[in-house]
C-alpha cells in the first residue's frame, strides 16, 4: 500500500465517519420517537427510553453500514472527482482497478466491523436495552419467568410452561411419541432443576397409554438426560437477530438433531456471514458512479443516487430473504444472491468504465 491508496482509503473513511454519524443519528432519533408511547409504566420514562434506544444503538448502525458504505465511498470518492484528483491520478497512470483495489481494501475494514458489531456488539446491546426495558417496567429483576415454550427432545415432546431460569424450569407437560407419531405416554411435572448435566425432576405424574388401557402412577423424583440442555432454553427464547453465530450454529444443531425447522436460524447465519461481503458489494457498485456519469456532480446529487440505491438494495435483499423461507430456497442462496449479483454488476461496470 503506498500513499496514494492510503489517501483514497482516508477519504473514503473520513466521509463514511461523517455519514455515518449522520444516519444513525436519524435512526436513533426514529427509533426513539417511535417508541415513546411506550413510556409510563413502572418507571420506564423518558430518560429510560433514551437510555434503552442508546442501547440499541450498535444494532442500528449493523443494519445501517451497508448504505453508510456505499455513500461513503459516493461522497469520498466524489470530493476526489470533483476536485480534480482522480483525473490527476489516472493521468499519473492509476489504473481504475487500482482505485478499486484501494476501494475494497477500506471495505475489508469495514465489512470486518460489520462482523464485530453483528456477532458481539449488536446482540449484547439489543439483549441489554430489552432487558433495562424489562426491569425498569416491571420493577423487577428481568428474567424468563413466565414464558412459555414448545421444545423437542428426541421423541419426548415439552410443553414448559413457567420458565422460570435457564436451569430451572416448572409446571412442564411431557409427551412421547412413538415412531409412528402416536401418544404412547404423558407426564406433568412440577418442577425441574438442571444439575449433574441433567434434569432433576420433582413431582411427576406419569400416564402410560396403550391400546388396552390407562396406566397412571406418580414419582416423587426422576432424572432425565437428553438434548435439551439451559443452554438451549436460553437460545431458544433469543430472537435470532440477537444471537452470535456460534450460539445460532449450537440451536441449529439442537433443532436437526430433533428434527425441527432451523430455517430461520440458518438464513439468519447466512446473512450474518454475508454482512462484509454485502458492505464490500455496495462499496464496489458505487465506484462506477463516481467515474462516470456523476463525476462532476455535485454532492446532493450523489448523495441521492446512493441513498436509492442502498435502500433499494435493502428491500431486495430483505425480499430475497422471506421469499427463501416462503418457497424453501437454501438459505445461502436466498442470503447471497443479491449481495453476488451486486458485486457481478459493480465489477462488470467498474470493468467497463473509462
Amino acid at each position: 500500500m503506498n500513499k496514494i491508496d492510503r489517501y483514497i482509503i482516508a477519504h473514503i473513511f473520513g466521509f463514511t465517519a461523517i455519514v455515518g454519524l449522520a444516519l444513525l443519528a436519524i435512526y436513533t432519533f426514529i427509533g426513539f420517537v417511535s417508541n415513546i408511547d411506550s413510556t409510563g409504566q413502572g418507571s420506564f420514562g423518558v430518560l429510560q427510553l433514551l437510555i434503552y434506544t442508546v442501547l440499541q444503538m450498535p444494532s442500528g448502525l449493523y443494519t445501517l453500514l451497508p448504505i453508510i458504505a456505499m455513500l461513503g465511498t459516493l461522497m469520498g470518492l466524489g470530493a476526489l472527482a470533483g476536485q480534480s484528483e482522480l483525473t490527476a491520478m489516472r493521468a499519473a497512470g492509476v489504473s481504475l482497478i487500482r482505485i478499486g483495489r484501494a476501494t475494497m481494501m477500506a471495505g475489508v475494514v469495514l465489512g470486518l466491523l460489520g462482523l464485530f458489531l453483528g456477532d458481539w456488539v449488536a446482540p449484547a446491546g439489543i439483549r441489554a436495552a430489552e432487558a433495562y426495558k424489562a426491569r425498569e417496567r416491571s420493577g423487577t429483576q428481568p428474567g424468563l419467568h413466565g414464558q412459555s415454550v414448545w421444545l423437542r427432545d428426541g421423541d419426548n415432546i415439552f410443553h414448559i410452561k413457567r420458565l422460570i431460569a435457564e436451569n430451572h424450569i416448572a409446571d412442564v407437560e411431557i409427551f412421547r411419541l412413538t415412531p409412528d407419531l402416536r401418544l404412547s405416554a404423558s407426564m406433568h411435572v412440577e418442577d425441574g432443576v438442571y444439575q449433574d448435566g441433567g434434569w432433576r425432576l420433582t413431582g411427576v405424574r406419569q400416564t402410560e397409554l396403550t391400546a388396552e388401557s390407562t396406566t397412571t402412577s406418580t414419582i416423587p423424583s426422576m432424572d432425565w438426560s437428553g438434548t435439551l440442555s439451559p443452554e438451549v432454553l436460553r437460545l431458544f427464547v433469543l430472537e435470532a437477530q440477537s444471537l452470535t453465530m456460534p450460539g445460532l450454529v449450537r440451536l441449529i444443531d439442537y433443532l436437526e438433531v430433533n428434527r425441527l425447522d432451523s430455517a430461520e436460524y440458518r438464513m439468519e447465519l447466512w446473512r450474518k456471514l454475508m454482512a462484509p461481503i454485502t458492505v464490500m458489494a455496495m462499496m464496489l457498485f458505487a465506484i462506477p458512479f463516481v467515474l462516470g456519469s456523476l463525476r462532476s456532480s455535485g454532492a446532493g446529487q450523489r448523495l441521492l443516487i446512493g441513498i436509492l440505491v442502498g435502500v433499494g438494495f435493502y428491500v431486495i435483499n430483505e425480499v430475497s430473504a422471506n421469499l427463501g423461507q416462503i418457497y424453501h430456497w437454501p438459505p445461502f442462496l436466498a442470503a447471497a444472491v443479491p449481495s453476488i449479483v451486486l458485486s457481478l454488476s459493480g465489477a462488470y461496470r467498474l470493468a467497463k468504465a473509462r
